[in-house]
């Protein structure tokens, strides 16, 4: 397996986010664990989600191209790219966890390696994407099987339709921020053990603006961000299962300094069936079969997603046998084809039996005892009886 993310993904160097994407959407659904038998399936399909989180980030795909892939997974083992594109540790934004130089985070290792800053991601006019959000929705067996529409009714930060995300009223009176001089950033230096370091974080009173305004939005309260419902549709594809999850893209939280929003991911949950148990794109169904079917076999009507079929019972039939349906199952995800249902046949002993029924049964112990042929009309007639 290669180790370069753009390998990983198969797209050049100079791909653009969209190619990036793309990319990622097919790879995953090959290596998905849930619909690729390959021992190393999941590891691989782990490696996937870590380039495309690295390589459709702004910042984060900079740091790579230029420390190269050794020292980037150096950088985050030490606790550098925690957080992830948009969280509170996240690249840039200070406060990454583990790191030597104090808690830094990457603006720290960029002054390790380059010295200078770590590039305006924290700072004035730095666009992160925004977070993502996670909610959840739950649909039926039946659904599942032929993918459904569904309405999700969330409720989300939006940016401030007032000020537009900026936190003060249009046309506010401004003045350049003293601490950072405008800047957007402060910069300190440290002498540490292995050399002199040079920090640069986002400036704490204008978080990074830059500039300091006399009034706050009265909407979100200086904020730029408001929590609005919003109700939106998610397509459910044939086939999902419990505990997958769907991506809606820029349906998250919104950008900072510009920035696009997160994603909305949604995590699906298929309720319980009266009749079938699953197990992947595989169904199980029990079959009871009366003590006459199961001795004389019988054609039998055996329900399914599909609507019921018509199953032969061999004459003899045992319990606890297994009859195989092909492709009576759920749809594979993003593969083509689907499972089996799997009938699992249960004879039923009876228990409160008529007059006729225990006469006909009893003549059938002792002819079974004493080993006698017996004419066709004997079977019929213990048959009909039950």
């Amino acid at each position: 397996m290669s180790e370069d993310f753009y390998e990983v993904l198969g797209v050049s160097r100079d791909a653009s986010e969209d190619e990036i994407k793309q990319a990622y959407r097919k790879k995953a659904a090959e290596y998905h664990p849930d619909v690729n038998d390959d021992p190393n399936a999941e590891e691989e399909f782990k490696r996937i989600q870590k380039a495309k989180e690295v390589l459709t980030d702004e910042e984060q795909r900079a740091a790579y191209d230029r420390m190269g892939h050794e020292r980037f997974e150096q950088a985050d083992k030490r606790g550098g790219f925690d957080g992830g594109a948009g969280g509170a540790g996240g690249p840039f934004g200070g406060g990454g966890g583990g790191d030597p130089f104090g808690g830094g985070g990457m603006g720290d290792i960029f002054e390790q390696f380059f010295g200078g800053g770590g590039g305006g991601g924290g700072g004035r006019g730095g666009a992160r994407q925004g977070a993502d959000l996670r909610t959840s929705v739950t649909v039926t067996l039946e659904e599942a099987y032929e993918g459904v529409t569904k309405q999700l009714n969330i409720t989300r930060p939006e940016r401030c339709p007032d000020c537009d995300g900026s936190g003060h009223p249009p046309g506010a009176d401004s003045r350049s921020c003293p601490q950072c001089n405008g800047r957007g950033q402060e910069t300190t230096v440290r002498q540490t053990p292995l050399g002199r370091v040079q920090q640069t974080r986002t400036c704490s009173r204008c978080e990074g603006e830059g500039t300091l305004y006399d009034e706050t939005c009265s909407t979100c309260g200086g904020e730029g961000i408001t929590r609005e419902d919003a109700s939106l549709e998610v397509e459910i594809p044939g086939g999902i299962d419990s505990g997958q999850t769907l991506r809606m893209e820029r349906e998250g939280a919104p950008g900072e300094g510009g920035g696009p929003n997160g994603d909305l991911l949604v995590e699906v949950e298929v309720q319980d069936h009266p009749e079938f148990d699953r197990d992947g794109a595989d169904l199980h169904y029990t079959l009871p079969v009366s003590f006459p079917q199961a001795v004389f076999g019988d054609s039998v009507e055996v329900p399914t997603l599909d609507g019921p079929v018509e199953m032969d019972l061999d004459s003899g039939v045992q319990s606890g046998e297994t009859r195989r349906l092909r492709n009576k199952g759920m749809p594979r995800l993003q593969r083509r084809g689907r499972g089996d249902l799997l009938v699992h046949i249960q004879v039923v002993t009876p228990r409160d039996l008529n007059e006729e029924q225990r006469e006909a049964l009893e003549a059938f112990a002792e002819a079974s005892d004493e080993d006698l042929t017996v004419d066709q009309s004997f079977f019929e007639k213990i048959k009909s009886s039950f």
